[in-house]
């Protein structure tokens, strides 16, 4: 009687178990090789259509998690779980961590919309979320970029997304807005003639759009040049430095005054009283 117990529990309970486990192990294990490939060929012809590596790696590891999902889901299926209950138990988890999470979360749909469209990209020098600097990685929750003084900023993608971003890298030319002054009694044409001289001696400086000179303002103390040639945006800061310091010494050769802030001290010559 003991053996035909036996028997009967193995026939009725183990095989048919062994049978559904050792299927949803091979559903598993096929899957997650199927899976793969699938990712393989997304990535392929992603990458093939000149797509940004950042979005590439943010859609393909998107589509390996849910593929990954529906292969779990067949493999407990096939034990005979219920999986609708798993599945609403998933919702009900998911609804759960992301009311506790609500700022992850914000990061999360800024950092999609970030990698989707793109306002800037790695390489790219911005100012966002009240930092500049050189965009290092942009990733799901933060960006890293890299300041001037070489200091690593991690700016949440919510602080980004929701504020103006400023992207000097976004086009291949920038102008470059300068202001000189110089004294009331200097020679204004002079002045004029210097300053179009160094720029139009500038290689870096382009032809068109024209740069532009001109008296841009009579302020308290000093006649303001407006100077505002164009160059390429690699060319900008030294553009800026090197006509800064050439305006200086010509216009020190030519003995044009600039004007600096100046203070005069009178005092009354009066007799001194006795005590």
């Amino acid at each position: 009687m003991e053996n035909l117990d036996v028997n009967e529990i193995i026939q009725t309970y183990v095989i048919p178990w062994g049978i559904k486990l050792v299927l949803a192990l091979a559903i598993f294990y096929i899957g997650r090789i199927v899976v793969a490939g699938v990712v393989g060929f997304v990535r392929k012809v992603l990458k093939a259509r000149g797509m940004d590596d950042i979005l590439v790696g943010f859609l393909v590891a998107i589509l390996r998690w849910v593929l990954l999902l529906f292969v779990v889901i067949a493999a407990l299926s096939q034990l005979g779980i219920n999986t609708n209950s798993l599945v609403a138990l998933l919702g009900a988890a998911g609804l759960a961590i992301g009311l506790s999470l609500q700022g992850s979360l914000s990061n999360f749909a800024a950092g999609v919309m970030l990698i989707i469209f793109r306002p800037f990209t790695k390489g790219d020098f911005i100012e966002a979320a009240g930092a500049t600097g050189i965009i290092d990685t942009i990733g799901i929750f933060t960006t890293t970029m890299t300041t001037p003084d070489n200091k690593e900023v991690i700016v949440p993608n919510g602080a980004i997304i929701s504020g103006n971003i400023t992207n000097y890298s976004a086009r291949p030319h920038r102008r470059v807005d300068m202001v000189f002054g110089v004294s009331y009694d200097s020679d204004l044409r002079k002045a004029r003639q210097i300053l179009e001289e160094i720029v139009s001696a500038d290689e870096r400086v382009m032809k068109e759009p024209a740069p532009v000179i001109a008296v841009g303002a009579l302020a308290e103390s000093s006649v303001n040049f407006l100077v505002r040639p164009w160059a390429k945006k690699e060319d900008y800061w030294s553009v800026l430095w090197d006509t800064t310091e050439a305006v200086k010494n010509r216009f020190d050769e030519a003995g044009i005054s600039i004007p600096f802030p100046q203070m005069d001290v009178h005092f009354d010559k009066g007799e001194t009283k006795g005590e």
